[in-house]
């Protein structure tokens, strides 16, 4: 298969080069489930990033393509984890404290808190603040599993959808080029989203609190302690992170495309600095106490970190391969972009899948869509499409998206008894989720 790379000419790349990125990848979706003690050793995903990466740094560097492995590193990679450092860094020193009373429109109000708060720093982070104080808030009430399940849905997914600090497929997509204000074109998608979703969730609620047993519902409305958040400097550091993504870019300084194009590395770089500044003022100024109340460890950004070392490496001859033989596989229309990146989306993880699918776009000369607006190179419509399914769908499967298994960590650490991972799809993915993202295409798009 010929490949046309910028740097060297055309380059003969076979389709066994993309064994090391499906290996990657499916060891992702079967290893949490297959081996769970195994898997859960950080040590073990590094060897397994290792395994698969460095064999493939060495054949790309071999075959002449040192300057694509480069920079997938440099100015993807290390960008990429800095930012979630950062977020994870940051969002861990605010601890919020509480057990109001767990009404159906209270727990409402916390996930559609949730929702906007996904958006602002990172679905990791809104999850992580908001998960403790919302399983105290029902620790007296029997019928609370729902609750779990639909926060995981739009806290620690469907939220993150209007900048690219929410999810990791937008950041993606931003380093790709994608201006930091074009994310809240998906405005109607993320308003309908999570409106239908906290509706559904409401009225479920509702359902269940009138099942309570009354010394539930008893205990529930005596055993009150308000709600307190401590740590709060780090809304300023915070604020600095979603500034620094915002404006710290090429294109805020220069508007000439050779410019843009020539500076665009070193304002990742700058950018890069700065998020390490903000989280070295957190770690800082923090006090323990606030970051040991949220029982804070470094152990999930590191498992991030060793897992997307793998990912990007082994990702090179995949997104090339993509690039040039888009043609080939058939996906034309916006439809079949939403569902395809929704579909692995669900199974696989939802960065590498947006960015797949987007290098897919790029090969694909659109003639079905002649008067299309270009974004990062591809008609917006299909942006939209892969931007909105890879965060939706990352809802439908424990796996989809990082804090998912978190999230179900934490509940069953406080014994609430969490779905398999074949009982969270058929007993809520698909017949909740599911049919609203079907919704939000025939409306959206």
């Amino acid at each position: 298969m010929v490949l046309l790379n910028s740097s060297h000419g055309p380059i003969d790349l076979p389709l066994w080069a993309l064994v090391p990125f499906i290996l990657m990848l499916l060891m992702i979706a079967v290893a949490p489930l297959f081996m769970n003690h195994w898997w859960e050793k950080n040590r073990n995903k590094l060897m397994v990033s290792l395994i698969l990466g460095v064999p493939t740094a060495i054949y790309l560097i071999a075959v002449g393509l040192t300057h694509d492995l480069t920079h997938q590193i440099l100015f993807d990679y290390v960008p990429f984890i800095i930012l979630l450092g950062a977020l994870f860094t940051v969002t861990g020193g605010i601890h919020l404290k509480g057990d109001i009373e767990a009404k159906p429109s209270i727990n409402t109000l916390f996930l559609g808190i949730g929702a906007v708060l996904a958006s602002i720093m990172g679905t990791t982070g809104a999850a992580m603040l908001l998960i403790r104080p919302l399983i105290t808030t029902n620790q007296q009430r029997k019928y609370k599993v729902h609750t779990i399940l639909f926060f995981i849905a739009v806290v620690a997914n469907c939220g993150g959808l209007l900048t690219p600090l929410g999810d990791p497929p937008l950041f993606l997509l931003y380093l790709r080029g994608v201006d930091f204000s074009w994310f809240l074109n998906l405005i109607p998608a993320w308003a309908l989203t999570n409106g239908v979703l906290l509706a559904i969730y409401y009225a479920c609620d509702s359902y269940f609190y009138r099942k309570e047993p009354i010394e539930s519902i008893i205990r529930d409305k005596t055993e009150i302690e308000s709600l307190k958040i401590t740590g709060t400097l780090n809304f300023l550091w915070l604020a600095g992170i979603v500034l620094s993504v915002a404006f710290i870019t090429s294109k805020t300084f220069f508007s000439a495309p050779e410019d843009v194009e020539h500076y665009g590395n070193t304002f990742k770089l700058i950018q890069s600095g700065v998020l390490i500044f903000m989280a070295i003022l957190s770690l800082t100024f923090t006090k323990k106490v606030i970051r040991e109340a949220n029982k804070f460890s470094w152990a999930p950004i590191t498992e991030v970190a060793f897992l997307f070392l793998g990912i990007f490496i082994t990702m090179v001859p995949a997104l090339l391969y993509l690039a040039a033989n888009a043609s080939s596989f058939g996906l034309s229309s916006p439809a079949h972009f939403y569902y395809a990146t929704g579909t692995l989306s669900a199974f696989l993880d939802n960065a590498p899948t947006a960015i797949s699918f987007y290098e897919l776009a790029r090969g694909i000369n659109f003639t079905n869509l002649p008067d299309a607006v270009i974004v990062a190179g591809i008609p917006e419509i299909i942006m939209e499409c892969i931007a909105v399914s890879a965060v939706l769908f990352g809802a439908m499967t424990y796996i989809g998206n990082g804090p998912n298994f978190m999230i179900k960590a934490i509940a069953e650490e406080n014994k609430i008894a969490m779905p398999s991972f074949f009982g969270y799809i058929i007993k809520f993915s698909l017949i909740v989720l599911l049919p609203v993202y079907i919704l939000v295409k025939l409306i959206c798009f």
